[in-house]
């Protein structure tokens, strides 16, 4: 029996490492089976280069018809798994035609990569970047090995950036008015605001505020939309109490000005 799982083995195998590797940023990658692993983080329009070691099993003769590195962006919706969307690809040929008889480290470069969208992990969809190296076989399947790396973008911070204000409510019974220090936040930032009641004539218990993450994948009568709610406050316990508000950021209140509740 062991020799029937020996003989469905590659007969080399394949080694991507980056030139970098050692002392670029690495960052957690959760897989499909659920582990979590580091991978190199990259950005747009950097250069990713490395090397490729391909090693024959017991140094066997490996014949091909050629070794090919690819860069590739994809986009996979889940309930289309397996069928994949490609908004970059680039391609590197590393060997021609011949035979491997021995462990053989082949460079590659791709300069300047343009990669626009950021690795993302959702619920219906996934955005991923991969380098695949490809051995082409007669008669016999390819050999293929993967790497993914992450790439995240970073900007600098807006020269303007507005406050938001809004109102809602129920005609004659009820209207309040959000407001937002700024309408662009960092990934780590503070939303700090304030809710001022302008009319009330319904009895309120509490307030929440909640903040959502929101996916939509597809189009058309093929939307889904997932929401998942990232985090909770309790700003308000009780009716509102004239000349008291509280701020978005600090759950306790705090004197003011809140309008004319």
């Amino acid at each position: 029996m062991n020799y029937l799982v020996g003989a469905f083995k590659p007969p080399c195998n394949i080694f991507i490492s980056f030139a970098d590797g050692r002392s670029r940023k690495q960052v957690p990658l959760k897989k499909e089976n659920g582990k979590t692993v580091m991978v190199a983080l990259f950005q747009s329009q950097e250069s990713i280069v490395g090397e490729v070691v391909i090693e024959p099993v017991h140094r066997k003769k490996v014949e091909h018809n050629g070794v090919k590195i690819e860069l590739l962006g994809q986009i996979e919706l889940y309930f289309d798994r397996g069928n994949f969307y490609d908004f970059t690809s680039l391609v590197r040929e590393l060997d021609i035609p011949g035979e491997l008889y021995e462990r053989k480290t082949y460079p590659f470069e791709f300069s300047t990569v343009e990669m626009p969208y950021e690795s993302y992990n959702g619920v219906n969809v996934r955005l991923r970047y991969i380098l695949k190296v490809t051995i082409s076989r007669n008669y016999v399947g390819n050999i293929v090995e993967y790497q993914e790396f992450v790439v995240r973008n970073y900007t600098p911070p807006p020269s303007i950036n507005n406050i938001i204000k809004m109102e809602v409510g129920i005609e004659d019974c009820l209207h309040i008015e959000f407001e937002y220090s700024k309408s662009k936040y960092h990934l780590k930032d503070v939303i700090i605001g304030k809710i001022y009641f302008l009319l009330v004539r319904i009895k309120l218990k509490n307030m929440d505020l909640e903040i959502r993450r929101r996916e939509s994948t597809g189009s058309g009568p093929n939307t889904y939309v997932e929401t998942e709610t990232l985090a909770k406050f309790e700003l308000m316990d009780g009716a509102p109490v004239r000349g008291w508000f509280k701020d978005s950021c600090n759950p306790g209140p705090a004197h003011g000005d809140s309008g004319n509740y």
